[in-house]
Order: C-alpha cells, then sequence, then structure tokens
C-alpha cells in the first residue's frame, strides 16, 4: 500500500534547507518526462496518472509517520522543531497539476505531468510520482506492443508470479488492460478493477495422476466445456490424441488446447490440422511460453494458426527493459524559467512552462509541437511549419490541421477536478479507449516494432529561442 512516506531521503534535506534560507514557499512548476522511448520503439503510452494524482491529493502525515522521521538519520535528528510543527505537521499538496491522461501515445521529452506548487511540495512528491508512473508507463508501453503483434487475437496477461512484487503484479495487469489485453489470470486486479479474469490449467495437474489422459477424464468430469494443456509429456503423441479420446469418450465439447513449450508454430500446424480432420474446427489454441512482441510476430509471419496468447514474464517485467527512464525537472520558478544543462546533450532540459499540442492531418497524427503555456493553439486557419529543433533544416509544413492540447487540468489546489479520474473504474475503461482509438490515428510507420520512424516532436519558435537564450545566458555566467 503506497504511504506517504515513499519518498528520498534527499527530499526532506532539501526541504530543510529552503525552510532554514527562506525560501520553502517559492511557486515553481516541474515537468516530468521520459528521455527515450521504452522497449526500442517510438513512443511510450502513458500509464499510473490516475495512482499518481490519487497519492498526490491524499498525501499527509500521521503522528506515527511524523515520529518516524524526526529520528531517521543522524541530520534529521537535529532539525529545529519548529520545522516539524509548521512544514510538515500540517503537510498537504496544495498545488496544480496538468497531466496528458492514461492511455495516451506520448514520446519523449513531452511532460505527462506538469506540476506547480511550492518548492517544499513538489520537491517532495518527486519520487513517488517517478515510481508510479514509470513503472505502469513501462507495462501499458510493453503491453501495446504486444496486443499490435497479435493482430487482434486475444491477449491474456498471465505474469502475476514473475512480477516484482504483488502489488506491481496487480497495477502491471491493470496498466495492461489499459493498453489493450483482454484479460488477466489475477484474481486481485479482477477484483480490484473489473478486468475480466480467465485461466486454463497446470502441468502439475496433468502430473498428478499416472497419466494426461486418467487427467483429462478426471478434468472432463469437472467441466463441459473442456480446456487443456497438451505438452506435459508429449504433445503429438500423448496430449492431443488424449485430448480428443476423452472429448469422445464423454460427449465434451474442447473448448480449447494450450501450448506451452516447443516449437510452437510447428505444433500448432500440426494440432490444428488433426483437430479440423477430427471435425474439432471451432476449437482455439493457445500459446504461452515466454511470448513477447517478437516471438508473437515471427509466429504469425510463420503462419502459425494461434487463436489467443497468453504473456506473462515478458510482460509484467517490462521485459528486458527494466524501468522506463522518466525523470522529473525543474522548468520555472514562478514566471521565471529554469533550464539544466549537461555534457550530454540528452539531458538538457527545456525551460519554462509548457503545453504539448497534437497535429491531426486528415484524422491522422501529423506531429507535436511543445510551446510556452501562454502561447495561443493553432486554430488551423494559417499554415503551421514543423521544425526539427536539433536538425532545422528537417520542416514540414502543414496545412487543414487540427491542434489539440494534451496537458489538462487534473489537480487544483490539491484537489482532483477532472470528472474522469474520480472512480479507478472509469477512468480504466477511459483509458483503454483512448488508447485502442489514439493507436489507430498514428501511421504504421511510427509504430513498428524495430527501428520505427522518428514522429515529430518540435519546439516553436518561441520556446527554441527561449531554450537558446538560457543555454547563452549560463554560457556567460561560466566565462
Amino acid at each position: 500500500m503506497t504511504t506517504s512516506l515513499l519518498t528520498d531521503v534527499y527530499q526532506l534535506k532539501m526541504i530543510y534547507a529552503h525552510w532554514k534560507t527562506g525560501t520553502h514557499g517559492a511557486p515553481v512548476t516541474f515537468d516530468l518526462f521520459f528521455r527515450t522511448a521504452p522497449h526500442g520503439g517510438s513512443l511510450a503510452i502513458t500509464g499510473g496518472v490516475y495512482e499518481a494524482l490519487h497519492w498526490l491529493s491524499h498525501l499527509y502525515f500521521t503522528a506515527d509517520d511524523i515520529d518516524y522521521l524526526r529520528t531517521a538519520d543522524a541530520e534529521l535528528r537535529t532539525f529545529e522543531p519548529a520545522f516539524w510543527d509548521e512544514v510538515i505537521h500540517p503537510f498537504g499538496f496544495t498545488g496544480d497539476v496538468d497531466a496528458i491522461l492514461d492511455g495516451t501515445p506520448v514520446f519523449p521529452k513531452e511532460p505527462i505531468l506538469r506540476i506547480t506548487a511550492p518548492i517544499y511540495q513538489a520537491q517532495y512528491v518527486e519520487s513517488a510520482l517517478l515510481a508510479m508512473i514509470n513503472h505502469m508507463t513501462l507495462i501499458s508501453s510493453k503491453a501495446a506492443r504486444i496486443v499490435q503483434a497479435a493482430a487482434g487475437a486475444p491477449v491474456i496477461e498471465m505474469g502475476l508470479r514473475r512480477a516484482q512484487g504483488p502489488e506491481a503484479a496487480i497495477l502491471g495487469a491493470k496498466a495492461a488492460y489499459q493498453a489493450g489485453v483482454g484479460s488477466t489470470s489475477n484474481f486481485e486486479a479482477g477484483r480490484r478493477y473489473g478486468i475480466p479474469v480467465v485461466g486454463t490449467n497446470a502441468h502439475a495437474w496433468f502430473q498428478f495422476p499416472d497419466s494426461d489422459y486418467e487427467a483429462m477424464l478426471a478434468w472432463a468430469r469437472a467441466y463441459n466445456d473442456l480446456v487443456l494443456l497438451l505438452d506435459t509429456f508429449d504433445t503429438l503423441r500423448s496430449g492431443l490424441p488424449n485430448a480428443i479420446r476423452v472429448a469422445r469418450e464423454t460427449g465434451k465439447s474442447i473448448r480449447a488446447i494450450r501450448l506451452d513449450s516447443g516449437d510452437l508454430a510447428y505444433l500448432a500446424k500440426q494440432v490444428r490440422a488433426t483437430l479440423d480432420a477430427e471435425g474439432f474446427s471451432a476449437t482455439k489454441i493457445i500459446a504461452s511460453s515466454d511470448l513477447d512482441e517478437f516471438v508473437i510476430h515471427d509466429l504469425r509471419q510463420q503462419g502459425a494458426p494461434i487463436d489467443i496468447w497468453g504473456v506473462g514474464t515478458q510482460l509484467i517485467t517490462g521485459g528486458k527493459q527494466a524501468a522506463l527512464n522518466g525523470v522529473y525537472k525543474l522548468c520555472a520558478v514562478g514566471d521565471e524559467p529554469r533550464i539544466k544543462l549537461s555534457n550530454n546533450p540528452a539531458k538538457v532540459t527545456i525551460p519554462g512552462r509548457k503545453q504539448v499540442v497534437r497535429f491531426y492531418v486528415d484524422g491522422m497524427m501529423a506531429g507535436d509541437v511543445l510551446m510556452l503555456d501562454d502561447e495561443p493553439v493553432p486554430d488551423g486557419s494559417e499554415p503551421y511549419e514543423l521544425i526539427d529543433p536539433v536538425y532545422q533544416w528537417k520542416r514540414k509544413v502543414l496545412r487543414a490541421y487540427q491542434a489539440v492540447p494534451l496537458l489538462t487540468p487534473v489537480v487544483r489546489g490539491g484537489k482532483i477536478v477532472h470528472p474522469e479520474l474520480s472512480d479507478a473504474r472509469g477512468a480504466m475503461g477511459a483509458a483503454r479507449e483512448r488508447c485502442q482509438e489514439q493507436s489507430q490515428r498514428l501511421w504504421a510507420e511510427y509504430r513498428r516494432l524495430l527501428n520505427p520512424e522518428h514522429y515529430p516532436v518540435d519546439l516553436s519558435p518561441k520556446l527554441l529561442a527561449l531554450q537558446e537564450h538560457e543555454v547563452a545566458a549560463h554560457r556567460r555566467h561560466t566565462q
């Protein structure tokens, strides 16, 4: 369960230093964004926004929390009593948040959250917000790729036993469902969020009696529509013949069979041919066994007649990518922009309070532009030129477009104000619909699993000029 102490030690130490210098109430703005798209793709699917905002809007310290903090390490034990009384005891988030809602395709450097609050509040919440959004965005993004690879065939999330802890399994199942996965094997995720739950049977069921024939016969005594695992001993010489034998002896139908090992393309073709020849053409084939988007894509390319995909480890853990590289960076103090410079150009931030504006042409996503928050959103009456902020010779002029701001008010004065976020299940359903609708409006070139085309994310001329001005100003200060 997420608590108010979900932060790093240095956050509280910075807050105390601000209090000592009298700057803890200064209004600031932070952006939460990621630097590179996960899983080798061009984009991510937002997740965790609902969880982050509900944690934020219910943030407070109990007496036990404060007692722990006051003695947690040697430096905290030296904090003046007035700090605890004035800052921590009445602590609560009173700021504003604008967010790109869950289920939205987003691209590197686009703020998913924009937090404006007194610096002691904005600083304290950094670690928890990143933990929630990094995790669920990573899983949503992986799930969207797997759903894309499945090309309309149902995908089951079945990774509970491999997740990085029970809560990660539950929130991961939610993130996957928002991104298009159809069901989960996780009862708690189903109970909490209303996600459809499904399951088959495990190898242990078939190992318990003396043969898989006896195991299947016993299963048929309990269920009418049989779903049977075939590969406990030998898929083609034992599992499949015994499944057909039991169905005929009991007069029951085989709703589905599951393949969980071996050459899935070859086995699925052989099983399909036999089932059809034996009059079981309605029986579905489920495949599992450490699947990810690339394996599913390859199996489909080989013509494997697989109807349903069960995906566990590679989905619920994010696969080969352990974490999303989301960051939380100061972009303004009051109305004054702030920039972070680095010897690594990828770590140079974009200063100022920003809006993300998405341009559509003929209903399809044509590019995004980061603009200063006080710039008017283009209304389509005049052409708009997209200019790559790094390779400025790369330009594209848009005509007859629709421009839509993505950052929307979600928290005002510490309270959630967006109606979609009032209910967890309702928010999840809206995110799922949004992901499906927006994904259909993204050209296939940007959604390729390997080497996708670079999606334009540009800076408005005014914002680009501000960034160049801030870089030049810092150079002057250091010369």
